[in-house]
């Protein structure tokens, strides 16, 4: 009987031993297997066609790219061909410059084959339509060569169908048919761009700060240079797949925007109030305010995110503090 036990025993231990060596067994091959679709992920992507990248927005996207170096970058320009002093530093750093018709699918097709990914940064407004008209184009000449990914002018705010306005209703329908046309989408949502802050109400010639939001109202922004750095490691990242990818170098409230600027320029600044821009324009109720007013308001009230994904990155931003700094000393 004692020998049966023994043996009972040693025959259980046994088979906990070698279950514990089949979980372990287990985890390690769905740890490596996850390792290893991350790794295929993100080294599917060779070719990055870059449109707009002489704006002001594409240009530091396009240098970091091309810093980054673990792509092939090709930089589509406008027809007809002419000297841009850009595109020649890109050329000179590696990039493939492609001139083409934006509004002739042909020309775009023949331009985009062979190509991973698309970055588009076009300037609707320069172009004479909105980021509907002057995109879809460009969409269905990537459907038809199989590009894997589009990345849409978006690098703003986070605008849903829920807050319409004209200023974003032709990028909420491109992304309608961005998402049916079974091509991999980012959305690269930035807040304001640091490099224009000014735009949103602060006059730093005059030392005048308009409010067109309650001053406590919180406001995201990112500098161009970690816009192009964050544009580029979305590609590395297997959750960017059809996402929204929400980051920011600095939140602060406009009272602290306004701080940070009485204490660089040394002066006490002149505040204005104006809270109901939006309703005085769409009602046209005097004093009426200008269209650029009423986008600057639209901003204002739409200017953070719901959570941020800064940490899915390598690098810590710069903060609008230094910027302010900068620009100031320029002013």
């Amino acid at each position: 009987m004692l020998t049966l036990c023994n043996k009972v025993q040693v025959s259980t231990k046994w088979n906990l031993r070698s279950q514990r060596q089949r979980n372990i067994s287990n985890i390690s091959n769905y740890i490596i297997n996850i390792h290893l679709s991350s790794i295929i992920m993100t080294t599917t992507f060779k070719t990055v066609v870059i449109a707009g990248a002489t704006g002001n927005l594409g240009y530091p996207i396009a240098e970091a790219f091309l810093n980054d170096g673990s792509y092939k970058i090709k930089i589509l320009r406008q027809k007809p061909e002419r000297k841009n002093e850009k595109s020649e530093l890109l050329a000179s750093k590696g990039a493939e410059i492609v001139y083409v018709n934006y509004t002739q699918k042909d020309d775009l097709v023949k331009a985009l084959k062979g190509t991973d990914v698309i970055v588009s940064t076009l300037n609707a407004q320069e172009m004479g339509g909105n980021l509907y008209s002057v995109q879809l184009p460009l969409l269905e000449a990537a459907k038809e060569v199989g590009v894997k990914r589009f990345i849409p002018s978006e690098f703003g705010g986070e605008y849903t169908p829920g807050n319409s306005h004209p200023f974003i209703d032709s990028k909420l329908q491109f992304r309608e048919e961005l998402e049916k046309s079974g091509i991999e989408y980012t959305y690269i949502f930035t807040g304001m761009f640091q490099e224009f802050i000014e735009f949103l109400g602060f006059d730093v010639k005059n030392k005048i700060a308009a409010f067109y939001v309650d001053g406590n109202s919180k406001v995201h922004s990112t500098s161009l240079v970690d816009i192009g750095k964050y544009t580029v490691e979305s590609l590395k990242l297997p959750e960017a797949r059809n996402a929204i990818i929400r980051v920011a170098g600095s939140t602060e409230t406009f009272k602290e925007i306004l701080q940070k600027f009485e204490e660089v320029t040394g002066s006490k600044w002149k505040v204005i109030e104006d809270r109901e821009v939006q309703h005085r324009f769409r009602n046209k109720i005097e004093p009426i305010p200008s269209a650029m007013d009423d986008v600057k308001a639209f901003i204002c009230e739409n200017s953070t995110f719901s959570k941020l994904d800064n940490d899915k990155f390598s690098f810590t931003p710069s903060p609008l503090a230094e910027y302010i700094n900068t620009m100031v000393k320029n002013v």
